[in-house]
């Protein structure tokens, strides 16, 4: 992903994903969960832990952040580089619904059932990643992967008796307008509004701003928040 990412995919808040996978009587269990922290991640870690004790193995790996800079795989006793590896390498490469590679804010645990029989490096290797793949395909079949977008937050001076004008044709215009605030003696208006970060985007609003007070008003720049296109 970009240095500075516009927007990336997550999973909808409160998926819960549950995907199952037998190789040789040993069963694979892959849950995924939106985290946001290391911390969180542990907490849900912990928790399937223990629900599953008679569990061998709880294998995990976190993907997190817009730039995915926080990220990590765990083996739990499996052979180095055959459980945690495989699976953080499923959640860092797998195209979303956007087309593209960038999931993030989330975490899988596989829980694994031993059967009886050893499955060798390769097979450790394939079941791992394939048990997350499974769960990633049924997340995208449920509609559980969705857009997360970075938003610009601008500040805009405006004169009173034209504030509803301007709220009104830049919400026609797709900018978010987050509220208005008055000032004490009733002169003037500030609107706090919010686009995409983009060049593009960003470039419309100064465009419109510049139309709405012929030239006068520039937006002033007041921060950024992320936000969910869908499920929030």
């Amino acid at each position: 992903m970009p240095e500075h990412a516009e927007s990336y995919t997550v999973l909808r808040r409160g998926a819960q994903v549950h995907q199952e996978i037998v190789r040789r009587r040993s069963r694979f269990e892959t849950v995924l969960r939106r985290v946001e922290t290391p911390e969180e991640a542990q907490r849900v870690l912990s928790g399937l832990r223990q629900a599953n004790p008679t569990a061998r193995h709880h294998c995990s790996a976190w993907v997190m952040g817009p730039e995915r800079s926080i990220h990590r795989g765990q083996d739990d006793g499996e052979p180095s580089g055959t459980a945690g590896a495989p699976m953080l390498a499923a959640l860092l490469k797998s195209d979303m619904p956007s087309g593209a590679a960038d999931l993030s804010d989330i975490l899988a645990v596989v829980t694994r059932w031993f059967g009886g029989t050893l499955l060798g490096a390769g097979g450790l290797v394939s079941a791992y990643s394939d048990s997350v793949l499974d769960a990633l395909h049924r997340s995208a079949d449920q509609g559980d992967l969705i857009t997360r977008v970075r938003m610009r937050r601008f500040e805009v001076a405006s004169p009173i008796v034209e504030s509803g004008r301007w709220e009104n044709e830049l919400r026609a215009f797709g900018v978010d307008v987050m509220g208005t605030d008055y000032s004490l003696d009733g002169s003037a208006a500030q609107l706090l509004l919010a686009v995409r970060d983009s060049t593009s985007q960003i470039a419309e609003l100064h465009r419109h701003v510049a139309r709405l007070s012929s030239g006068a008003v520039v937006p002033e720049p007041a921060g950024h928040h992320w936000v969910d296109l869908s499920g929030d």
